[in-house]
C-alpha cells in the first residue's frame, strides 16, 4: 500500500473563512487559496497519519471517482513534496514497512517500475543509523531519509550491497515478490538504489 501523510513538524489550518489552507513547518508557511474539498479533507487526515488517496471523500457519504481524486490533490502533494512522508506499507497490520521522509525543499519522489532483471545496488555515500523506530539510511545529495520499520525492508537492503535483479532479490527473501519489488522502486525513488550501468558478468553471477 502506499501511502501519505504529513510530517510531523507540520500543522494545518484555516484563514479567510475557511477559504484559504494554511500549512506552517520547518520550511516556512504555504497557502492553498479555494482549495477543493478533498484536498481539505485529505491534508486533515495527513496531518494524523499515514493515508490511502483511494479512500479519500471530500465530505461524508460522498462519492468521488478515484480518478477524480487524484487528478484534484497529487498537483497539491508534488508542490508540497517538501512537507509530504510517503510510506510503503502491508495489509497485514504488523505496521508500514518503511517511510520516506524529505530532508531538502523540493522533495520530489516518484516510484517507478524497474526492469525486474536489470541489476541495481546501493551507491556509495549511504549512511546507516539506527533510531528507536528502525533504521535510517541517508545519502548526501538525496532530499530523502529513508526509516526502515520492519526485517523486512532491511533484509531488501541488505541485498543491495552487491548488484542484483529484482528478480533475484525476491526469489532470495522470504517475502512476495511484488514486495521485494515495491521496497526496491522505493528506496531507487529515494536515492538509495541505483541502476548498475556497467556489469560485466553474467546475471547468474550476481549476489
Amino acid at each position: 500500500m502506499n501511502l501519505w501523510s504529513l510530517s510531523e513538524d507540520v500543522a494545518v489550518a484555516t484563514e479567510a473563512g475557511g477559504q484559504t489552507l494554511v500549512l506552517t513547518g520547518r520550511w516556512g508557511t504555504e497557502r492553498i487559496g479555494d482549495a477543493h474539498p478533498v484536498v481539505h479533507e485529505a491534508l486533515r487526515r495527513m496531518q494524523l497519519g499515514p493515508v490511502l488517496l483511494a479512500n479519500l471523500e471530500p465530505r461524508p457519504g460522498s462519492i468521488v471517482p478515484r480518478a477524480h481524486t487524484y487528478l484534484v490533490l497529487l498537483p497539491v502533494l508534488k508542490r508540497l513534496s517538501h512537507l509530504v512522508v510517503r510510506t510503503l506499507g502491508l495489509d497485514d497490520l504488523k505496521g508500514p514497512l518503511l517511510s520516506v521522509f524529505p530532508v531538502a525543499r523540493p522533495a520530489p519522489f516518484t516510484p517507478v517500475r524497474l526492469p525486474p532483471k536489470r541489476p541495481v545496488r546501493m551507491p556509495r555515500g549511504v549512511s546507516f543509523t539506527l533510531e528507536a523506530a528502525g533504521f535510517a539510511l541517508e545519502s548526501v545529495g538525496s532530499p530523502h531519509r529513508v526509516l526502515l520499520h520492519r526485517p523486512e525492508a532491511a533484509w531488501v537492503v541488505g541485498m543491495l550491497a552487491w548488484p542484483i535483479t529484482p528478480d533475484q532479490a525476491s526469489a532470495a527473501l522470504p517475502l512476495p515478490g511484488a514486495v521485494t519489488q515495491d521496497i526496491i522502486e522505493y528506496l531507487a525513488a529515494a536515492g538509495m538504489a541505483v541502476p548498475v550501468e556497467d556489469f560485466g558478468g553474467g546475471l547468474d553471477d550476481i549476489a
